[in-house]
């Protein structure tokens, strides 16, 4: 059975379109997992560690074979292959690959939280994430992200950096 997942997509060291793209190339040479629709990319401004770089995020929904743990494997796999390494919270990154959701579940253990426990206070997840579904509901609070993102300061610090056109999504993130 397959199932719909959200992932966000995150980098503020180095080459960071080029590290979305590995993250994304990586994702989709996996036979369990298929892209099926990718945001535009939003550069941010830090939050909580405010001193570093600014970000690249977006979000992509994928449809998988796999479960939600295994699936937080091939996410951080794939962080650690791009070296990406977790010297302090909300530090530097070459890549952070985030579940925001998995189907409509709720899933509370030591390992993994979904759906993702601040996505709702972070208009650089919300943002991208109603680009690509503006339906979706939190599983948790049962409130549309629609409303939950116009209860939150979304214009400070979240700038459209690349936008997807929707043709061959992949290959114009790629230019």
């Amino acid at each position: 059975m397959m199932s719909k997942a959200y992932l966000s997509l995150g980098t503020n060291m180095g080459d960071r379109l080029g590290y979305l793209n590995k993250a994304i190339s990586l994702l989709k040479m996996q036979g369990s997992i298929q892209i099926k629709k990718m945001s535009s990319i939003y550069e941010t401004d830090p939050v909580g560690f405010e001193d570093q770089s600014p970000f690249l995020n977006m979000v992509i929904e994928i449809e998988t074979a796999e479960s939600p743990f295994r699936l937080l494997e091939i996410i951080l796999q794939i962080e650690e292959k791009l070296g990406r390494i977790r010297l302090f919270k909300w530090g530097p990154r070459t890549i952070d690959l985030d579940i925001l959701l998995y189907n409509q579940d709720n899933i509370e253990t030591e390992q993994l939280i979904v759906p993702h426990p601040r996505m709702h206070e972070r208009a650089f997840v919300l943002i991208p994430l109603l680009e690509i579904n503006d339906k979706l509901m939190h599983p948790a609070l049962g409130k549309e992200f629609k409303q939950i993102l116009s209860e939150i300061p979304k214009e400070k610090g979240v700038r459209r950096w690349k936008q997807i056109d929707g043709e061959d999504e992949f290959a114009h993130l790629e230019s």
